[in-house]
């Protein structure tokens, strides 16, 4: 009987806290994590891993076969920020990974699939404030074609051969335990290293910009959510919207100078100024609501304190 959970890019942002906390809930033996690099002495002393590529079918097929894998969890990908330097290797991870696994799912190797998608699915033409469900979709960056592209064949495969296949967008997300990864929203990580480091952080996005955010244990509750979900009540199987708390530098900039108040800023806007220009501003996600019964817990304030409070002994 098949009954592990396989998750891809267990080593990323996501993938770290989700193995962990999928690791809690069933147990070391039932969830195998996997990457194209070893993870942290957590996660490779925390039960099964394997090193994956995600671009390759033999290999995801055979790691699904060994395991006896009846769930996938698809987190590999390159996120907004490198994504643009890095095109064609862009496209072929984030698409033909999720190609391989739906294939598998099409083929009954696999029985339930989880996907993320991203806010980089709107563009400039979507209306960015409380984003719908249902909008225009005109996404301007390698990450976003790739993450609405990537929604369609999912919504395809469901509607065309029964693929159990779920996703959420999510928005930016802040966690203290792993290093930024790459993506646009990342300054609202890396502002609090700054801060506790350096006492002053240089902004790569300018005072005003507000961006749908999101705390790591919010999101990763989600992620569990929606695949507890009974399968007639997710009815949306492209991708669901997901919001948390949306805020601007100077917002993130005056809840930590509660804690730190000689905490200072300067904005520096580069190339990443026009990616988080294209995206909303804070996302309409009733239908999440309504369909599955997801709630955030964590405002920004909330956030601030979690953050600082943990990485502290860091810099100490």
């Amino acid at each position: 009987m098949k009954s592990r959970i396989l998750i891809i890019g267990a080593c990323g942002q996501i993938g770290t806290e989700l193995t962990a906390a999928l690791r809690k809930r069933f147990g070391t033996d039932k969830v195998v994590a996997s990457d194209i690099r070893e993870g942290d002495e957590a996660m490779m002393a925390g039960g099964h891993f394997e090193l994956l590529d995600a671009t390759d079918y033999n290999a995801v097929e055979d790691v699904i076969f060994s395991y006896k894998v009846d769930t996938v969890y698809l987190m590999a990908a390159m996120l907004s920020a490198i994504a643009e330097k890095f095109p064609s290797k862009a496209w072929d991870l984030n698409m033909n990974s999720l190609f391989h696994v739906l294939n598998l799912a099409k083929e009954g190797k696999v029985r339930k699939v989880f996907w993320p998608s991203s806010i980089a699915v709107f563009g400039e033409t979507t209306p960015s404030t409380n984003t719908p469900q249902t909008t225009v979709m005109e996404p301007s960056t390698v990450y976003g074609i790739s993450k609405q592209t990537g929604e369609r064949w999912c919504e395809y495969y469901h509607n065309k051969y029964g693929i159990d296949v779920r996703s959420i967008r999510y928005p930016g997300l802040i966690s203290y335990t792993t290093e930024p990864g790459g993506g646009t929203t990342d300054y609202a990580v890396d502002i609090y290293h700054r801060a506790l480091k350096h006492g002053e952080y240089r902004c790569f996005l300018q005072e005003g910009t507000t961006l749908p955010m999101m705390y790591m244990d919010d999101a990763i509750r989600a992620t569990i959510g929606i695949m507890d979900a009974d399968p007639a009540d997710v009815k949306i199987r492209s991708s669901y919207n997901l919001a948390g708390v949306s805020y601007a530098p100077e917002e993130v900039v005056e809840s930590i100078q509660k804690h730190l108040p000689d905490f200072k800023i300067a904005y520096e806007p580069d190339f990443r100024q026009a990616i988080a220009d294209s995206w909303p501003q804070s996302i309409d996600d009733s239908m999440a609501q309504k369909d599955w019964g997801w709630s955030h817990e964590f405002d920004l304030d909330a956030i601030t304190e979690i953050m600082l409070n943990n990485l502290k002994s860091r810099y100490a």
